[in-house]
């Protein structure tokens, strides 16, 4: 595996236009019921809520992004949203204005979204989006916070998809079994996410590469294009990272897990003084491993459009 920072080198720097877009996230391509915007939480279980999300942030992405239909934004954002993405202003307004002119320069845009995860007031949504019919297009974290049963802030990270891969897979696909784009069933969200937390921080906080004998299977499949398959290649890979940037601090912001699924967001600073990288990880877990992970990196720009950082 090479190393965290060699992988970060391989991110395009994206257009304005594209992180534009994505200041108003990504939608699932997959054909989403209708939603009640007045949606009474009181009335509903724990299940019903973090489906209608799901179904939240679908609606209002799909419609906005492909369609260019930005009345959903009226119906299903919140009039005090708060945005992330560094090129993105605060509010809805500035979202809707987002859709039309995105909408407008790429009239075939695609979202092909590969996950869609909830739990508590959190979504996180992994995809393929593709501007242009026949690229590669970026792969892209999305993580939205809803309140009252709309969107209320949003977090995402970019990385332009490179043209190989050194473990031979893509930055999308599902290698371990069984291969399907849904979490698997909730109750075992809390074991897996308290895993994956002590696994994350005791490898990548703490620098502590036996934690890959613990908490990782043999048969572990990696998507990062720039790291090796399996746990000799991560242990090899990291290693090296550790050594290159012995002042490395990786700070954890928000962990969101659903069935077999986590997700950690992050701030990695490689020395101090840089603005570090925003990372997105995602975790596969299976009978007690983490089996599978995807990721997606992008460096923390000087300058922003909105006062809330990238975190």
């Amino acid at each position: 595996m090479s190393s965290r920072r060699m992988a970060t080198r391989r991110i395009l720097v994206a257009t304005v236009a594209t992180s534009a877009l994505l200041g108003a996230a990504t939608v699932p391509a997959f054909a989403s019921p209708p939603v009640n915007a007045g949606h009474a939480y009181g009335h509903v279980d724990g299940g019903t809520r973090l489906d209608h999300q799901k179904t939240v942030a679908v609606r209002v992405l799909k419609a906005a992004f492909e369609r260019g239909d930005t009345a959903v934004v009226d119906r299903f954002v919140r009039a005090d949203y708060i945005q992330h993405n560094p090129l993105a202003p605060d509010g809805p307004e500035a979202l809707k204005n987002f859709a039309a002119g995105l909408h407008q320069q790429f009239p075939d845009a695609k979202y092909d979204i590969k996950w869609v995860i909830s739990e508590n007031d959190l979504v996180v949504v992994h995809s393929n989006l593709v501007l242009s019919p026949g690229s590669r297009g970026s792969a892209v974290f999305d993580i939205f916070r809803f309140q009252g049963g709309k969107i209320a802030e949003h977090w995402d990270t970019l990385q332009n998809v490179p043209d190989s891969s050194v473990n031979g897979n893509d930055m999308f696909s599902t290698v371990s079994r069984p291969r399907t784009g849904q979490p698997g069933p909730r109750w075992l969200t809390a074991s897996n996410k308290k895993l994956v937390t002590e696994a994350f921080d005791r490898l990548i906080v703490d620098k502590d590469l036996s934690a890959l004998d613990l908490y990782w299977s043999a048969g572990y499949h990696q998507h990062n294009p720039g790291i090796a398959d399996g746990v000799a290649g991560a242990r090899e890979g990291l290693g090296a990272y550790f050594r290159a940037f012995p002042e490395l601090t990786v700070s954890r912001k928000r962990v969101v897990a659903e069935g077999d699924l986590v997700a950690v967001h992050s701030h990695y600073v490689n020395a101090p003084g840089e603005r570090g990288q925003a990372v997105v990880d995602l975790f596969r877990v299976q009978g007690g491993k983490i089996v599978e992970h995807w990721d997606v990196l992008q460096d923390v720009p000087a300058t922003s459009a909105n006062d809330n950082t990238m975190f």
